[in-house]
C-alpha cells in the first residue's frame, strides 16, 4: 500500500545542539581520521551497512574498547545466523561500565511506593558488588553457570546483575509481579544454579507477598543450589539454611571486584520472548555484540552523557531494563523506580522526572498516550527544565502522541522514537540527536544496521508498507537459543521467509527522507480484498476519536475463507457505542486508509488485553475468536491483565 504522508514537522535541532552531541563529534572523528566528510545522516547510515566491518571496527576504536588480546578479525563469518563478530577479543562487559566511573557523581538513584529517593555512588557500588562476586565464586559459581533473578527494579538487582556478569556467570531476570508457571517455563530451561529473590513487592499500594512462588520455584528448579533472599517488604532477613542466605549475608565479608574477561562470543544473559504462545524463547546475547551495540547506541543514537540522569520506567521483565543499565556505560546516572506509573497519582513518574532530575526520560509509548487521554500536562504541573531527551517504544507512538509532547510536555524536548526487540537487545530504527522529528514517524534507520522494507518478491520498498528485514548481521544477533542444538527454531523464527536475512515479523514503511514508521507486527496484519495495511494505521485512526481510550483490530477467517475486520474500542467514561458514533469510526478509518479497511464490526470492550511490556495481543485475541482455546493461544503469564482476554472467549462461544 503506498501511503500519501504530509509530514507535520515538530522539532529541529538548532546548530549549537547538533555540534553539540556525541554523533556529530564521532562524525568528526571519521573525518579527521581520513574515513570520509559526511555531510548528513544518510550518507553515514550508508557508509555504516555498505562498510559495515569497517564501521563496527571504528565504534571499537573510537569508544575505546578494553580488551586483551584485541580481536584478530571484525567479521569473520557473515553467514545469517552463525555471524562471528570479533573473534580472538577477550572483554567484560561490567568491567566497561566501571571503568570510566565519576566519584563525584551518584551510580543509582532509586525509589520505590514505600521508599524515598535515595542514591548509591560508584565507589559503593564496586565495593558492594565485589563482595557479592566474591561470595558467589566461593559458593561454587564460575564460567558459564547460571544465575536467574526474581526481582523488582531495586539496587540489588543491579547490583547482583554486575557481580555475576563480572565473574563469567551467565544473568537472567523475570519480575516478581510473573506467575509461577511463567517462571518456571523461562529458567528451568537454562538450569540455573543460584536464585536471587524477593520476599514481596508492593503495586499500586498493595504489598504482594511472592515467599510462596519462592518455595516453588526451589522445588522446581532441580540445578538450584543456592537462594539469596532481599527482604523487600518486611525487612526482616530470612532463616539461613544450607540453601537459603539473606542478601546481607551475601554482601557482608569484603571482596575485590575483579572482571573475568571472556571471550566475545561468552554468553551475558538470557532474555526470553514475551512466550504469548508456546515456550518463550531463551535468547542468548554475549558480552562482545551487546557491548558494541550498547555504546553505539547508548552513545550515538541516545546521546547519552558522563553526567546525564537517565531514567527508563522498565521492570526487570522486559529486556529495556537491561537497556536502562547500559547507560552506565557513558558514566551517567541511572535511576531505579519499583512500582506502578500512577501511583500515588496519575502523575507520578513526571514527579520522579522532576524529583530527579532526570536528562532523559523514557517510557513505553502507550504510557504517554494513557497521559495524554487524561489530559495530563505535566510541562505546567512539573519543572521539565533539564529534560533534554523523551524516548518511546514498545509499540508505535501515533502522531497525535508525538504533537502531545510537545504541547503538553516541552517544546523544545527532542522526541526518539524507537522499534527493536529483546531478539536484538536493540532498535533497528531510532532516535538521532541531528534530526528534525516528524509526527507518527521513527528518525532512522539505525547506523550499522541495514533494514530495509521488503515485499513478498524481496524486493526493496520506499514509501510502502512492507516487511522488516535485516540484511546484514548485527553484532547483538542472539548467539543460539539455549536448548536449540541444531538451531533449527532459531532458523525458524527468523530466517525461513527470506534465507539468509533476518525477518522481525514488523511492518514497515522507510520513506523517502530516510524515516521510518512501524505499524503493526505482519503476522496480525490486516489484509482485506488484497489491500495490506499494518493494524497501527487503524490505531492511529481510531485513537484520534476524543470517545476512543483504546483500540485493538483483527482479521478473522469465517466459512468459506471469507475474513472479517472486527474492531474493539474502549470508549471514555459516559460514551456509548450507538449508530452515530459507528458511523465517525467507520468514517475516520476510511478516511485515513481505504474503504476496504472499514471494519465489518465495532463492538466495546471493558479493556484491552496486553502483554507484561505493554503490547496488544493481536495475534492471540485472533486465534481465540477462530476457536483456540485461551490457554492455548496465550501464555496466561505473559498478559498484564488476563481478565480482558474473557470478553473474547466469550465472543468467540456465541459465534
Amino acid at each position: 500500500m503506498i501511503r500519501e504522508h504530509a509530514p507535520e514537522l515538530l522539532w529541529t535541532p538548532s546548530e549549537a545542539f547538533r555540534d553539540s552531541t556525541n554523533i556529530a563529534a564521532y562524525q568528526r572523528w571519521l573525518a579527521d581520521g581520513g574515513v570520509g566528510e559526511f555531510t548528513n545522516y544518510g550518507d553515514l547510515w550508508t557508509w555504516s551497512v555498505d562498510h559495515l566491518e569497517d564501521f563496527w571496527a571504528s565504534i571499537w576504536t573510537y569508544f575505546k574498547v578494553d580488551a586483551d588480546p584485541t580481536y584478530s578479525s571484525v567479521l569473520s563469518d557473515r553467514n545469517m545466523p552463525g555471524a562471528r563478530w570479533f573473534d580472538g577479543a577477550r572483554l567484560s562487559y561490567p568491567e566497561h561500565i566501571f571503568r570510566n566511573a565519576v566519584p563525584d557523581r551518584p551510580a543509582l538513584i532509586w525509589r520505590s511506593e514505600s521508599t524515598a529517593l535515595q542514591t548509591m555512588g560508584w565507589d559503593e557500588l564496586r565495593e558492594v558488588t565485589g563482595a557479592l562476586a566474591t561470595r558467589l565464586q566461593e559458593s561454587g559459581v564460575g564460567l558459564g553457570d547460571r544465575v536467574v533473578a526474581f526481582m523488582p527494579n531495586i539496587p540489588e538487582t543491579v547490583i547482583a546483575f554486575l557481580a555475576v556478569t563480572s565473574i563469567g556467570a551467565v544473568w537472567a531476570t523475570a519480575s516478581p509481579d510473573f506467575g509461577a508457571g511463567s517462571l518456571v517455563d523461562r529458567f528451568l530451561q537454562i538450569g540455573p544454579k543460584v536464585l536471587f529473590a524477593v520476599d514481596g513487592y508492593r503495586y499500586n499500594g498493595v504489598a504482594h507477598d511472592r515467599r510462596s512462588v519462592v518455595a516453588e520455584l526451589q522445588d522446581r528448579l532441580p540445578t538450584l543450589e543456592l537462594t539469596v533472599l532481599v527482604p523487600n517488604l518486611d525487612g526482616n532477613a530470612p532463616r539461613a539454611t544450607d540453601r537459603t542466605i539473606s542478601w546481607s549475608a551475601a554482601v557482608r565479608a569484603p571482596g575485590r571486584l575483579e572482571f573475568q574477561r571472556v571471550p566475545s562470543d561468552h554468553p551475558l544473559w538470557v532474555v526470553y520472548t514475551s512466550g504469548t504462545t508456546g515456550l518463550p524463547k531463551a535468547i542468548v546475547h554475549g558480552h562482545g555484540g551487546v557491548l558494541l551495540e550498547r555504546l553505539k547506541s547508548g552513545g550515538l543514537h541516545g546521546d547519552v552523557r558522563p553526567r546525564d540522569v537517565y531514567f527508563w520506567y522498565t521492570t526487570t521483565g522486559w529486556v529495556m531494563w537491561n537497556l536502562n543499565l547500559s547507560a552506565l556505560l557513558s558514566c551517567s546516572t541511572i535511576v531505579l523506580y519499583d512500582g506502578s506509573p500512577w501511583y500515588p497519582a496519575r502523575d507520578a513518574m513526571w514527579a520522579l522526572v522532576e524529583q530527579a532530575e532526570a536528562t532523559i526520560f523514557g517510557t513505553s509509548a502507550a504510557f504517554l498516550t494513557a497521559c495524554m487521554r487524561e489530559g495530563q500536562k505535566p510541562g505546567a504541573d512539573h519543572d521539565l527544565s533539564r529534560v533534554r531527551m523523551i524516548g518511546a517504544t514498545a509499540s508505535p507512538l501515533p502522531p497525535e502522541g508525538f504533537r502531545w509532547v510537545y504541547e503538553a510536555v516541552k517544546p523544545d524536548v527532542w522526541l526518539a522514537s524507537s522499534s527493536g526487540g529483546t531478539d536484538v537487545a536493540t532498535a533497528f530504527v531510532g532516535g538521532c540527536p541531528t534530526l528534525p522529528v516528524y509526527a507518527g514517524e521513527i528518525q532512522c534507520r539505525a547506523l550499522g544496521v541495514d533494514v530495509q522494507a521488503y515485499d513478498d518478491e524481496g524486493v526493496a520498498l520506499f514509501d510502502q508498507v512492507g516487511e522488516l528485514v535485516v540484511r546484514q548481521p548485527m553484532p547483538s544477533m542472539p548467539l543460539f537459543l539455549w536448548n536449540d542444538a541444531d538451531g533449527s527454531r532459531y532458523r525458524e523464527s527468523y530466517f525461513n521467509k527470506y534465507p539468509g536475512m533476518w525477518t522481525h515479523g514488523d511492518w514497515i514503511t522507510i520513506t523517502g527522507r530516510g524515516t521510518a514508521m512501524i505499524t503493526g507486527r505482519s503476522d496480525s496484519t490486516i489484509n482485506k480484498l488484497g489491500v495490506r495495511v499494518g493494524t497501527g494505521d487503524v490505531y492511529s485512526a481510531v485513537e484520534e476519536l476524543p470517545e476512543v481510550l483504546d483500540s485493538l483490530v483483527v482479521e478473522v477467517e469465517t466459512r468459506g475463507n471469507e475474513t472479517e475486520v472486527q474492531l474493539f474500542v474502549v470508549l471514555t467514561d459516559g460514551t456509548s457505542l450507538d449508530e452515530k458514533l459507528q458511523r465517525k469510526i467507520r468514517s475516520a478509518i476510511g478516511d485515513a486508509l481505504s474503504p476496504r479497511h472499514v471494519p465489518d464490526s465495532i463492538r466495546a470492550v471493558p479493556e484491552i488485553p496486553r502483554t507484561l511490556n505493554g503490547k496488544k495481543l493481536e495475534v492471540p485475541v485472533k486465534r481465540i475468536l477462530m476457536g483456540t482455546a485461551r490457554d492455548s493461544a496465550v501464555a496466561i503469564g505473559s498478559v498484564a491483565n488476563p481478565d480482558a482476554l474473557e470478553f473474547f472467549v466469550t465472543l468467540s462461544r456465541q459465534d
